[in-house]
């Protein structure tokens, strides 16, 4: 309405004196709003009117209209503390776009919340992980020492109520409120900064609270739901000012780790070069079908030093058990070892000696060279495959053809670089230990078999399965003994396989291929040396016959085993097959109880009267100095003997 309207003081106009509506009423709270009068500029018209004796209705629309600018004024005060709010807002958002100090942003929305918020003090806390904790990270206003160093336990205080339920709370007066768990540390610092009423939002991450902002004052308040919506909003940014803060720390320290890698880069370039030589001489000389040798020649110019291929049996035990292990070269001394391993069998090792301080990548390059030859050693397995089963048909046939033409058998023989004429022992090897199952006892077969006839091929001899384990015939080297052979052989097989190996030899045996039973005495020969073993408990050894005393005599191929046996313990034999007793049993255990007939007759479960008639029996049949010393000593070694011989009887 504009201003010609307004009516000057004077007699009031006969629609005044009506009751209807003053319709100039408006004018003076027009001008108060005009120039932002403070909320008791508004009563003096009204008063005014009262105090001049103005008509009721004159009254009426002034307090209407009073009510009305009031209204106005809330309004415009309302859009005024908006506009703030939001400026406030804005320049914390251009603080954080610019963010080059996480410090200097926080303290600027807390400078902030306490200014719109009209509160005495504002502070952030945040939580210390570490510490499993939370700490005062910003205050605003605050006077109290006590107070800025406070620590909170998680879950203590407003702030842990705010942080376990992730809303805002609000208190009027702090220490009458139940509803969090005062502390009297917390409790303390808050007496001694005098706050009252205190206002906490969370500060969120995703899901996670990472801490709390508050606005505080020294006396009873309400706060209303939009300054706590503004304290929000403040605690929003500040969040994301840490969780950008958070992004630059890891950038930096990403750049930094990057610039450490690139200089690493720079440092092991040379290294890197020597690498990729390798690579390339490792690739020709597979290409051009180079040995182990050549591989450990090429090897030793790149690293300069000196790398040698060796036998699993010549390299330092642990040192190559680690390797393989690992599957890294391992330190030895002043040496380095890579194991040359395919699955589990370890096939020798490449050693770098007199080399102590290795580079990483070359380290890396030594056990890549291992790797090639591994690969090199596969193949030339491969290739040997069929050379192995070469020679397991004509040991095969030495063993079995025995009509076979003997030019024949040499010529064949030399096509294998082995020498028919030349003197030789026949080793029978057997793994120890029973397997699991079915499928694993013929994969245990399938191993011992491949390393006998790798060793075989490497010592100029012949492998080949048999009898469920392997059979071997390997020369007998100048200075060497079949025991010494045996027990080569043994712990050559089981540290190839991984797994004790028993092995039974041969005396000497000469014109293989001249005389034809003499491959298959020495077999048996050596099976029996290999029984032995087994029953004495050495397995995993190697032994001959020689080994054994005066058992090995009868162990020997030229011994008459079986007559030693008939005439010891012959007729008790025969009356135990005639009659269907058990004299042989109940002789065994007698001396295996040391001649006690009480302890024989409770390891027999019979009464001993039982075991004096059996043993009275056995006193007709042998003869009545059957315990004499003598004869108790050849009667046991023929119960041995027998139980060998026949392993399918009960003991």
């Amino acid at each position: 309405m504009s201003r010609d309207h307004v009516q000057p003081a004077g007699p009031l106009p006969a629609s005044k004196a009506t009751g209807m509506p003053d319709t100039g009423a408006e004018v003076p709270y027009l001008e108060l709003l005009s120039r932002d009068a403070s909320a008791e500029a508004f009563e003096r018209p009204v008063l005014l009117a009262r105090a001049e004796g103005r008509p009721a209705g004159r009254v009426a629309a002034l307090e209407h209209a009073k009510l009305l600018a009031l209204r106005v004024r809330a309004e415009l005060e309302g859009r005024r503390r908006r506009e703030a709010e939001l400026s406030a807002l804005f320049a914390t958002a251009h603080d954080l776009a610019g963010l080059r100090d996480l410090d200097a942003v926080l303290q600027a929305i807390v400078q902030r919340a306490r200014s719109l918020l009209g509160t005495d003090v504002a502070y952030l806390t945040l939580n210390d992980p570490a510490r499993g904790d939370t700490y005062m990270r910003v205050t605003e206003g605050s006077v109290s020492a006590r107070f800025q160093q406070l620590r909170l336990g998680m879950g203590e205080g407003l702030g842990g109520l705010v942080a376990q339920t992730t809303r805002p709370y609000v208190t009027d007066d702090y220490f009458k409120d139940p509803r969090f768990q005062h502390t009297h540390s917390i409790d303390a610092g808050v007496r001694d900064e005098g706050l009252v009423a205190i206002l906490g939002v969370p500060l969120m991450l995703g899901p996670h609270v990472i801490g709390v902002l508050f606005a505080a004052d020294r006396r009873a308040r309400v706060f209303e739901r939009e300054q706590i919506a503004l304290l929000g909003s403040f605690a929003a940014l500040a969040a994301a000012a840490i969780d950008t803060a958070n992004l630059l720390t890891e950038t930096r320290s990403a750049l930094a780790d990057l610039e450490q890698a690139n200089e690493i880069i720079r440092d092991r370039s040379a290294a890197i070069e020597r690498a990729s030589e390798v690579h390339d001489r490792l690739a020709e000389l597979v290409l051009r079908g180079g040995g182990v040798h050549d591989v450990a020649a090429a090897v030793s110019r790149v690293l300069d030093g000196t790398v040698e291929f060796a036998e699993a049996a010549a390299t330092p035990a642990g040192a190559l058990e680690a390797s393989r292990v690992e599957g890294h070269a391992v330190r030895h001394g002043g040496d380095w070892i890579a194991a040359v391993a395919a699955g589990g069998e370890l096939l020798g090792a490449l050693v770098l000696r007199g080399h102590p301080g290795l580079d990483p990548v070359d380290q890396r390059t030594l056990e890549r060279a291992a790797t090639v030859t591994s690969l090199l050693l596969l193949a030339r397995r491969s290739a040997a495959e069929a050379e192995q089963r070469v020679r397991g048909e004509l040991l095969d046939d030495l063993l079995d053809a025995r009509d076979r033409d003997p030019r024949l058998l040499r010529e064949r023989a030399a096509r294998l670089h082995a020498d028919l004429d030349a003197t030789h022992v026949v080793l029978a090897a057997r793994l120890d230990g029973p397997a699991a199952d079915a499928d694993e006892e013929a994969a245990a077969r399938r191993r011992l078999w491949a390393a006998a006839s790798h060793l075989a091929a490497t010592r100029h001899g012949l492998a080949s399965a048999r009898d469920g384990g392997t059979v071997l015939l390997l020369p007998l080297g100048p200075g060497d003994t079949a025991t010494d052979v045996a027990r080569r052989t043994a712990r050559d097989l089981g540290t190839a396989v991984h797994q004790p190996v028993t092995v039974g030899a041969s005396a000497p045996v000469t014109d293989l291929a001249a005389l034809p039973d003499t491959a298959a005495a020495g077999y048996a020969e050596g099976r029996r040396c290999l029984d032995a073993l087994e029953l004495l408990g050495r397995t995993g050894d190697g032994a001959a016959a020689e080994d054994f005393g005066f058992l090995g005599l009868l162990l020997a191929g030229d011994r008459d085993v079986a007559g030693f046996v008939e005439r010891t313990v012959g007729p008790v034999v025969s009356y135990d097959e005639r009659r269907g007793t058990e004299l042989l049993h109940t002789l065994d255990a007698y001396f295996s109880c040391g001649m006690s007939p009480a302890r024989t007759k409770d390891a027999l479960h019979v009464h001993v009267n039982t075991v004096a008639q059996r043993l009275e029996r056995v006193g007709r049949l042998l003869g009545e100095d059957w315990q004499s010393p003598a004869r108790a000593l050849e009667i046991q070694l023929a119960l041995r003997l027998h139980r060998l011989s026949a392993p399918g009887r009960r003991r």
